[in-house]
């Protein structure tokens, strides 16, 4: 985008949430991310996806007609978008991260990577995802960032996703409205100690 677009939009503080899982001009970033990620061997993915789904989406990539349902790296324009939000950010502005709904849990990860692609810090990329999204839906009193008085929604990851923003994925626990839960299985381990009581779709395995 030219000078002028970049500076209108952070001038102006708006957002820009671009959402490149679905991006149009090129193929888009779920198609990318579903045909190089091993998104059907994802441990976690499967214990929360019924197996019927998580079959249809990742073992075949047939699109429909005229749908790209697999491409070259070099077709993709996901680098390109996301070269403007690092202008954008750089000058001051905002970007968000949006999943569209494609895919959950890793979906919202794919968007967080692609947002960074175009040469955007990982911190600028976590402030994206972070208090950017909530400056955004004009909550960023309440929530986006560690402070006092904001409500303590946590993500806890065992590897820093400022040395590799692949690492967002190394969610151990989450913690809502002050209840601690295990990512990995949902069980809760704090105030109380209480499994979640079903095994996940991997129990309904043929």
């Amino acid at each position: 985008m030219s000078s002028d677009v970049v500076r209108l939009f952070s001038e102006t503080k708006v957002v820009n949430t671009p959402t490149l899982i679905v991006s149009f001009g090129g193929p888009m970033g779920e198609i990318y991310w579903s045909t190089r990620g091993g998104v059907h061997d994802n441990e976690r993915l499967a214990r929360l996806t019924p197996h019927e789904t998580l079959d249809a989406r990742t073992r075949r990539r047939a699109g429909a007609a005229g749908a790209v349902a697999w491409a070259m790296d070099e077709e993709f324009v996901l680098e390109d978008h996301a070269r403007f939000l690092a202008d954008v950010v750089a000058d001051g502005g905002f970007a968000g991260v949006g999943s569209h709904g494609q895919l959950q849990g890793l979906g919202f990860h794919w968007e967080l990577w692609m947002v960074a692609s175009g040469g955007m810090s990982n911190h600028d990329a976590l402030r994206s995802a972070t208090i950017f999204g909530a400056n955004g839906i004009g909550l960023e009193t309440e929530l986006g960032s560690l402070e006092p008085g904001k409500l303590a929604d946590l993500a806890i990851l065992s590897r820093n996703p400022l040395d590799d923003l692949r690492n967002s994925v190394s969610v151990e626990q989450v913690m809502i409205n002050g209840r601690l839960f295990e990512a990995g299985t949902l069980d809760e381990a704090w105030p109380r100690h209480r499994p979640l009581g079903y095994r996940g779709f991997v129990a309904d395995e043929p």
